[in-house]
């Protein structure tokens, strides 16, 4: 059904009509001029993102649903990353004549998958029209105790660094990604060259061929058997609420904490700098899955720079008391990959031939 027909109300109402509401923080979800949200008790967290048709996703190969998916686990991650719960979230859509009611309908299916998964109420938001593709912005509110709140410039001299997951994955799923886009285009470009071609030679014979080859690659599928980790990473990201969980259950809060959506040398040099200290991190300590690794050395790629670099693993990066060293070890999924020095000593990697390098912030820059 064409968008226009429904009109906005109409595919408002359709999108939300069977929603329920699970936080006691939602007064009003969505059907009003504004929600109405109450907080009495706690500090409210608010985080927004903005993702562009041709910047941040690609529809050849990302369908609606796990794009619906992932931009509300991007948002949830934030939240997380402040050591706060997730409780509303609003998603305001600009979308071109090309999709239909039904294509809304699944990005919405996997929004509420992910906000679902994590308790969070869609409580509004708004639908424009584009010129120019799909954009989505997303904003997600959440509660934290003012105690338990932790920000960016908590980290101490001697204080402990660690990740949670592994990395790299993410960013070798895009690259996958990236390579057959160009391999299954290449193959439609040259047969379209061919084609006209053999339309100018007027051989039919040779032209009806081609013409049967191009509608055959329509059904083209690419082989990711092996490969399927990182297409998952890349595709359905997830927030790492558990392992907040679980650092609540040991008695563990963190000093800084942050997520990894641009790199993780991006990230630590964030940290560092407004905590107004140093770090060393050790090449051997990060945490690199086996198929991330194998990708990488088949793009001939060198896999400590996509770990470091790769950005959109949504994994935790946080920094705790050295006195938590015993607890952090016992924790399943989080890696002590280094720690935190006075600011003199700078940022250093530590390579596992023990040679030092100064890390160099060259992960995804969103305005470049």
């Amino acid at each position: 059904m064409e968008i226009a027909k429904l009109g906005e109300f109409g595919l408002i109402d359709r999108l939300t009509k069977d929603i329920e509401i699970k936080n006691v923080s939602t007064v009003k979800g969505v059907g009003d001029d504004c929600a109405v949200l109450s907080y009495p008790d706690k500090q409210v967290l608010v985080t927004t993102d903005m993702l562009m048709e041709g910047v941040h996703f690609d529809l050849t190969y990302i369908d609606l649903k796990h794009l619906g998916y992932k931009s509300a686990m991007v948002n949830i991650s934030d939240i997380f990353a402040m050591n706060g719960t997730p409780r509303q979230l609003t998603v305001s859509l600009a979308i071109s004549k090309r999709f239909s009611v039904e294509d809304i309908e699944e990005f919405y299916s996997g929004l509420r998958l992910a906000c679902e998964k994590w308790n969070v109420d869609v409580v509004g938001g708004d639908t424009t029209s584009s010129y120019t593709g799909m954009a989505i912005s997303i904003t997600c509110i959440g509660e934290a105790a003012k105690e338990e709140i932790v920000y960016r410039n908590g980290a101490k001299d001697t204080d402990l660094v660690c990740v949670s997951g592994d990395l790299g994955a993410a960013y070798m799923g895009l690259q996958l990604l990236e390579r057959e886009k160009n391999v299954y285009y290449g193959q439609i470009n040259d047969l379209q060259k061919k084609i006209a071609e053999a339309k100018a030679a007027g051989n039919d014979a040779k032209l009806s061929t081609l013409n049967s080859q191009l509608s055959a690659l329509k059904d083209f599928q690419p082989d990711f058997s092996g490969k399927e980790y990182l297409l998952q990473r890349q595709l359905q990201t997830e927030a790492r609420g558990d392992i907040i969980q679980k650092l609540r259950e040991a008695g563990i809060r963190p000093t800084a904490m942050m997520d990894i959506s641009d790199g993780l040398s991006s990230e630590l040099m964030h940290i560092c700098k407004q905590s107004g200290v140093g770090c060393r991190i050790y090449e051997k300590n990060i945490p690199i899955d086996y198929q991330t690794a194998v990708m990488a050395e088949e793009m001939n790629m060198n896999v400590t720079t996509c770990a470091m670099n790769g950005g959109e693993d949504y994994e935790l990066l946080f920094t705790v008391p050295i006195g938590d060293h015993e607890k952090i070890q016992q924790i399943d999924g989080v890696k002590l990959i280094g720690h935190i020095t006075d600011a003199k000593f700078g940022q250093i990697l530590v390579t596992r031939d023990n040679q030092e390098f100064a890390l160099k912030a060259q992960g995804w820059n969103p305005l470049s």
